[in-house]
């Protein structure tokens, strides 16, 4: 495979400058799902030593967009539809539990954080960007779980947010630019709604719109992954009754 990620260097500690590079071409379809990220052939393709790669690939690991499979290496996550169906019901319940313990204890401080969080984003709206449009939309919604100040809630999150095929999502909008305007516009009022909600410490609304924003995000898995519309409404089911409830 040949490419251009040298090239596309920062001034990032060299791991993260790595992981950046290797993190756009996967969502840009460079690496296929399942395909082996080799590190020597990355080593020798950016001019860097092997410790960086290995660390670099440790991050995609940890991010939940690659899989290190024993004896064998590292490669692009693979995810069956039962992964993707199962990633998506859990993210329905945990958003749900956080909006509403964050609307009860977010402090000024966090919710400016919010704020500059999705001011960040607003400056990062080109196609070549959303590697980290995508990650401070992560961010954004960690912050969301760090502001209910329940610890193991957190952590849940933090593993269920990793197993969210997002990054195949994003994927879809390399191959179809022209959804790329609606679809930054669309997150910016859907973060609005959801941090307007937790400002004046409303969590019923906070839970419907941070539901009705993970739904969205089912639509794409249903669109563009071809995950099957029966299974994804079973899920949404589960927490509908919470959205009736805060109308």
């Amino acid at each position: 495979m040949t490419s251009t990620a040298g090239k596309e260097l920062t001034h990032k500690p060299l791991k993260e400058e790595i992981y950046d590079a290797l993190h756009r071409q996967i969502i840009a379809g460079k690496y296929s799902t399942g395909e082996w990220l080799r590190q020597e052939e990355i080593a020798g393709q950016m001019g860097v030593s092997m410790t960086p790669v290995r660390e670099a690939l440790d991050l995609l690991v940890a991010k939940g967009i690659a899989e290190r499979v024993p004896y064998r290496g590292v490669r692009v996550r693979e995810m069956s539809t039962k992964d993707i169906i199962e990633a998506y019901g859990l993210r329905l319940m945990l958003e749900a539990l956080i909006a509403r313990e964050a609307a009860a204890n977010i402090t000024p401080e966090q919710a400016e954080e919010l704020q500059s969080i999705m001011d960040e984003m607003d400056r990062h709206v080109e196609l070549n960007e959303m590697p980290q449009e995508r990650q401070l939309s992560r961010e954004f919604h960690a912050a969301i779980a760090d502001a209910t100040g329940n610890d193991l809630l957190i952590q849940l999150y933090a593993i269920v947010s990793n197993a969210f095929p997002d990054w195949l999502l994003y994927e879809a909008l390399f191959r179809k630019p022209e959804l790329l305007a609606g679809s930054v516009a669309q997150t910016h009022d859907e973060h609005t709604a959801i941090l307007e909600a937790l400002k004046n410490k409303d969590g019923d609304t906070a839970v419907k719109a941070s539901l009705e924003h993970v739904m969205e995000s089912g639509k794409w898995l249903e669109v563009h992954l071809n995950v099957p519309s029966k299974l994804l409404r079973e899920q949404e089911k589960q927490v509908s009754h919470l959205i009736k409830k805060s109308k």
